[in-house]
């Protein structure tokens, strides 16, 4: 941007373009519901938080160069080169726009004011909440050829913003320090990755100063989610060579629309939506325009071609989703999203938009491109004709099902109630652990579904032949929501579905077979937070009477220690490998230490079996969530997928971060 452009927008960017709605003292008390937790996965959102707002600079033509710092002593820091956040007066509350935006909640220039036409953080709570959750916040703000700072402690100003010095240029950096640790640096390259995407153009600058080996990652895109695309159907067999992609301006509602799609062998749908950089899992507007475009414009293309007959029913939804990667990203001066999280775009000209634009475009890329357009094509025939396939077999398993009254002798053992928001279903591995689990567990809201052996992998099969699995016949049924397009969420007998598995290689085997099956077929009862994972203990450890139960080794040191304590044995135990055998015996000051291992869940009897790992008031389970689709996405397909070389890279390098393994 020309240097007089930019002096008159920094000059029309200031206090008074500042808006409050709030105070901030809300957020020290209840730090979830501003950030999600307050695990990593909340502290992580603190950089995003500030991430955002110089993606916002750079989205309004304010600055092409971004970094982040990981500093020593738990420290982050963010430079950009936007306008840099305003430090005079605010015309009402008579303090210093940058002490306004750090201290108070809503308060930004993403209300109206005119400081911004397009922006992520419309919420306003991103950079006040940093503020209000870190030990230590310094701002520094280049603007008006000053170096201005103000530095605070837990959202409180130590001093007044001050010039200290002459500066070149405008921009802001924030560096601040959270009040817990620790920052993984694996997400923050995957998630800012996606931003460099999504934000064509701006160099991202990426830099670790933790220790006295630093590294430095640089993201530069210019084929914006096209590359996007390509870097999600990496290791992926695509069905067609070039990537569709088109990014226009429509001039009727004033929006940026960049979509992207290319075609894999993949059974799968992955789709990416966002809005102003920020992602939607659930879609919204934008989504529904897309596939309304994608459906209508295959159909047209395989008619007029006679790639469809005249006796031929026209291509679905699901047929044309097949194997489809696809990133859809608008710029959207006022959205309209659903809830706090913004998980879904509401607002209904976003449809109308995207419709129209990808539409078009996707007519003359299937025009200009025949041969990809005929692979296409063929891949949605195929996928017509499975799914008929896959409605024979599942009308098959529902009707038989009926016919049974989804009892399922010798499989299903059903709770009493009939009310699914008391119930909850057992997985179980083993008809062994099976017994135990039925004869131990609260008949009136546990049913359990013992499993026989390994399912089916489902990452490399279609529907069809994944119903002809007689273990995933009778969980489907068990279930009661249907399969594929038939799936009713409202008909979930079970409020909690719990997968029990024995703590060894093949009971982690069952585990992610069945979380493939959830993942790829039952998203919406993961999104909903209904699928969870029983933790039984690993050991036993008796002392005469006294016991306790152990999770990790850990615990079971602790454990010896504390039953040492009650009787009066002062010395530390020493540390013992697991045992080698179910049980093993050790003597510490004349006391005899009875330690069991756990190798399967059978080996529990029920009454231990139900205190252990089924009774809610004593268990641990682990609910099962998605926080970034893209990334489970590519970790079922290493994972589960067809193709070799990616999972032994996988393996190589996190063969030595594996714990316990029993080989």
């Amino acid at each position: 941007m020309p240097k007089n452009q930019t002096k008159k927008a920094t000059e029309s960017y200031g206090a008074k373009e500042i808006t409050v709605l709030e105070g901030l003292d809300p957020v020290r008390k209840r730090p979830g519901m501003y950030i999600g937790s307050t695990g990593p996965t909340g502290l992580h959102h603190l950089i995003w938080e500030v991430m955002d707002n110089s993606f916002d600079e750079a989205m309004a033509g304010y600055g092409k160069e971004i970094i982040l710092r990981l500093l020593p002593d738990n420290m982050i820091s963010v430079e950009d080169h936007g306008r840099g956040i305003p430090v005079d007066l605010h015309p009402k509350f008579k303090v210093s726009a940058l002490e306004l935006v750090l201290t108070k909640l809503h308060a930004g220039g993403k209300f109206g004011g005119g400081g911004y036409k397009v922006s992520g953080g419309l919420h306003g709570v991103g950079v006040s909440v940093v503020n209000a959750l870190s030990e230590y916040v310094k701002a520094e703000v280049k603007r008006d050829g000053k170096l201005w700072v103000q530095e605070y402690g837990r959202g409180k100003p130590k001093a007044k913003v001050k010039p200290v010095g002459k500066a070149t240029g405008t921009g802001t950096t924030i560096t601040f320090k959270p009040d817990r640790e620790i920052f993984e640096f694996q997400t923050i390259l995957d998630h800012l990755r996606q931003q460099a995407y999504l934000t064509k153009g701006v160099k991202l600058i990426i830099a670790d100063e933790r220790t006295e080996i630093k590294s430095v990652y640089a993201f530069y895109f210019e084929g914006g989610v096209a590359s996007y695309v390509k870097h999600i159907n990496r290791g992926k067999e695509p069905k067609h060579e070039n990537v569709f992609y088109v990014s226009k301006h429509d001039e009727a509602t004033n929006m940026d629309i960049e979509v992207a799609l290319q075609y894999s062998s993949e059974y799968h749908e992955s789709v990416h939506c966002f809005a102003n950089n920020i992602t939607n899992p659930e879609g919204g507007s934008h989504l529904v325009g897309f596939r309304s475009a994608l459906t209508r414009e295959l159909n047209n293309y395989a008619r007029n071609k006679g790639l469809l007959k005249e006796k031929d029913q026209n291509l679905t939804g699901e047929d044309v989703r097949e194997g489809l990667t696809s990133v859809i990203s608008i710029k959207i001066e006022n959205p309209q999203f659903e809830g706090q999280t913004k998980a879904k775009l509401g607002n209904p000209e976003a449809r109308t938009a995207v419709e129209s634009v990808f539409g078009e475009a996707l007519k003359i890329f299937l025009e200009e491109h025949p041969r990809d357009a005929e692979a296409i094509i063929g891949k949605c025939l195929l996928a017509a004709q499975a799914r008929s396939a896959a409605r024979a077999a599942r009308d098959t398993v529902l009707r038989k099902g009926a016919l049974e009254g989804l009892t399922l002798p010798g499989k299903l053992a059903d709770c009493s109630t009939k009310d699914p928001s008391e119930s909850e279903l057992f997985i179980v591995e083993g008809e062994s652990a099976g017994g135990s689990a039925k004869q131990g567990r609260d008949r009136k809201h546990q049913a359990i579904l013992p499993l026989r052996g390994k399912i089916l992998n489902v990452e490399r099969a279609r529907l069809d032949k994944m119903l002809s699995n007689n273990e995933i016949k009778s969980l489907v049924i068990a279930l009661g929501t249907n399969i594929g397009e038939g799936f009713n969420m409202e008909e979930l007998r079970y409020q909690r579905i719990v997968i029990m598995t024995d703590a060894d290689v093949d009971g982690a085997h069952i585990r992610t077979l069945l979380l493939t099956l959830f993942y790829r077929y039952f998203p919406e009862l993961i999104r909903q937070n209904h699928i969870f994972i029983a933790q039984p203990p690993l050991y036993r450890v008796n002392i005469g009477k006294n016991f306790r139960y152990a999770f990790s080794e850990e615990e079971k040191q602790k454990a010896i220690e504390e039953l040492l304590g009650e009787k009066g044995a002062t010395e530390k135990a020493e540390t013992i490998a697991e045992p080698e055998s179910e049980s093993e015996e050790m003597e510490v000051k004349g006391i005899k230490v009875n330690i069991q291992r756990y190798k399967g869940l059978g080996e529990m009897n029920p009454s231990q079996l139900w205190e252990t790992t089924m009774d809610p008031q004593t268990r641990t389970i682990k609910q099962v969530t998605i926080e970034d689709a893209e990334r489970a996405d590519e970790v079922f397909d290493i994972l589960m997928g067809s193709d070799v070389a990616p999972r032994k890279r996988f393996i190589q390098t996190h063969a030595k971060t594996v714990k316990n393994l029993d080989v």
